[in-house]
């Protein structure tokens, strides 16, 4: 069972405001990453997008979401797993961009094939994304 909005507050101990609460529940009712413009277009009659801007850095900093790629280069958010911290994200998992519906997924049960880097590289965080056709599509 997913956590509600103030338990995820709590978890991470951030003071409940409403644009927290309100951009946490669309993380939260949503299934598919979230892109800036999405999560603004969903709050824009409530909030700024300063206030947007603010909120999402909070939640990036202290791992309540993480970033995802897809493959226009343009930037999405999704909720982060139970592991994820300020100190450490967990994120090297799949991401699923449905071709059809444009919706980016986290298959978070889909491990990322082990990539043996040359001597002087140093992986810090792995992207890997799959494009087709989603099981709603």
């Amino acid at each position: 069972m997913r956590k509600t909005q103030n338990q995820i507050l709590k978890d991470f101990r951030l003071r409940s405001t409403t644009s927290r609460s309100t951009i946490l529940d669309l993380f939260i009712h949503k299934d598919y990453a979230l892109s800036y413009s999405d999560i603004e277009k969903e709050v824009a009659a409530a909030f700024d997008r300063v206030t947007v801007y603010r909120t999402l850095k909070t939640f990036l900093d202290k791992g309540v979401v993480h970033k995802v790629l897809d493959d226009g280069g343009s930037l999405k958010y999704a909720l982060c797993n139970d592991h994820c911290s300020s100190n450490n994200h967990h994120h090297d998992h799949v991401h699923f961009k449905c071709i059809k519906c444009g919706q980016t997924n986290c298959l978070d049960n889909v491990e990322v094939p082990s990539i043996k880097l040359p001597n002087g590289f140093n992986a810090k965080e792995i992207n890997l994304l799959i494009q087709g056709i989603c099981n709603k599509c």
